[in-house]
């Protein structure tokens, strides 16, 4: 996975972001997430999930729901490095980005599935571990290809695992 652009979109000697480089791990089939509230042009909320020694990046357009039948659109962004799952603070006025990041969580997640692999097929589920949210999401391509598709981002409905619905015999 290439930082590339990442690198364009800032100035480093401007901007307190991390810099940052491509790191290697060898599943990924989990990792490490972070939410930042970013209070840009727009408040977003950026979700980024640990894949082949990067973050992978979507802005999400409200606060997350922990409600199943609520929906968010979320919009793939650049790549951003490992080190960037840290950054908080304030991103200078003129710079990509501008305003105030805060952390809203972090933890670490699970998938069946390599991410990389999940993205291509444009259907992510992954179990989430963190303060705020626990449990299973999913994130769904539903127009475009890479950098700037467009995304839902929803929590999974829970498993019900042994129900047993019983079966009513007829009479004679």
């Amino acid at each position: 996975m290439s930082l590339n652009r990442y690198e364009r979109k800032r100035d480093f000697k401007v901007t307190a972001e991390p810099k940052g480089r491509s790191a290697r791990r060898a599943s990924g089939k989990g990792g490490i997430f972070v939410v930042q509230e970013h209070h840009a042009r727009r408040l977003h909320f950026d979700l980024r999930l640990e894949c082949e020694g990067v973050l992978k990046s979507w802005a999400v357009t409200r606060e997350p729901s922990l409600n199943p039948s609520e929906r968010r659109l979320a919009i793939q962004t650049e790549d951003h490095p490992m080190e960037y799952a840290r950054f908080k603070g304030e991103i200078p006025k003129g710079e990509y980005g501008a305003g105030t990041v805060k952390i809203w969580d972090r933890g670490t997640f699970k998938s069946e599935k390599e991410v990389s692999e999940a993205m291509d097929r444009g259907l992510i589920e992954v179990t989430l571990r963190g303060r705020k949210l626990r449990g299973r999401f999913v994130l769904v391509r539903i127009q475009g290809e890479g950098e700037k598709s467009s995304w839902l981002f929803f929590k999974r409905r829970p498993k019900i695992v042994g129900l047993r619905i019983p079966t009513v015999k007829k009479a004679g």
